[in-house]
């Protein structure tokens, strides 16, 4: 499948010349092309941010929502269309900061959902705030003195709630990107990538020198489903792994349990709905 079937043409696009986020955008385009995924089969669910208008970049089905609220839509989305390929993509604030709360849920649910975070560490969109993944010490118009929170660590947390798909890459190594995120759209259950990515106009500090003097790949004897193993790696700090840190093979996902499904495979969007028995059940809780 050509890329060009998810092209726009000539739109504008609100990115700063140099961002990361046009190198996953175009990572993007070639995954779902090499998966054969056709625009109508696609469904992104974003919020509010920079990365967040990457579904407004490329053919497909798209629902935009509150700050922080992608995740319950792509959750619901899938549940009523299990046919459909849903990717909830947002920045690090959006994910991790407004939407923290979802994220901890929907990794418990775990829906057939690819979460694509672009994670440049810092709030792009209202001009270079710290972000939950700010490093200690990183100085803002807001933190004058500098961070002193430690940041948030998405993977441990993910690793820790037990999530069936963790992974991270480095948006300028576009071949080894590719790869993971293809990883996790065909993984069945939720599949985080936490996508690491420079912010050339509100974050100096963790540069493309900086991204690439401070993380690696896991190894090929590396083994995703040790847990143990897999959090040790997510919460080292010096040097930033790289990769496919945890797949939980043994979780089910949010749509194989659900009750409607249980003797009607048929899609919820497609069933009729029951006017009589909904009025009837309606009544019967009235008081």
């Amino acid at each position: 499948m050509d890329t060009k079937i998810y092209d726009m043409g000539k739109i504008d696009i609100a990115w700063c010349p140099g961002c990361g986020n046009f190198s996953i955008l175009k990572v993007l385009k070639e995954t779902l092309s090499e998966l054969n995924i056709a625009p109508g089969e696609l469904v992104m669910v974003s919020g509010i941010g920079q990365a967040a208008k990457t579904p407004h970049y490329l053919k497909g089905n798209v629902f935009n929502g509150l700050h922080g609220r992608a995740l319950p839509p792509a959750t619901a989305i899938k549940a009523v269309n299990r046919h459909l390929v849903v990717i909830a993509e947002g920045g690090d604030g959006d994910m991790y900061g407004e939407g923290g709360n979802h994220f901890i849920h929907t990794i418990r649910r775990n829906p057939d959902i690819t979460n694509i975070v672009h994670n440049n560490m810092v709030y792009g969109l209202t001009k270079g705030q710290a972000s939950p993944t700010s490093l200690k010490g990183f100085n803002t118009p807001v933190q004058v003195n500098g961070v002193i929170l430690e940041p948030f660590n998405p993977l441990a947390v993910a690793i820790g709630l037990g999530a069936s798909f963790v992974s991270r890459a480095y948006s300028d190594d576009m071949k080894e990107t590719k790869e993971i995120i293809k990883k996790a759209i065909k993984h069945k259950g939720y599949a985080l990538v936490d996508l690491l990515h420079p912010c050339v106009s509100f974050n100096k500090l963790n540069d493309r020198k900086w991204f690439k003097e401070h993380t690696y790949y896991l190894g090929k004897d590396y083994d995703p489903t040790n847990r143990d193993e897999a959090f040790k790696r997510a919460t080292e700090t010096d040097k930033l792994p790289l990769g496919v840190f945890y797949i939980n093979k043994s979780a089910r996902p949010f749509e194989k349990k659900l009750i409607a499904y249980k003797n009607n495979k048929k899609p919820m969007y497609e069933r009729e709905v029951n006017l009589k028995k909904l009025k009837d059940l309606i009544k019967s809780k009235k008081i």
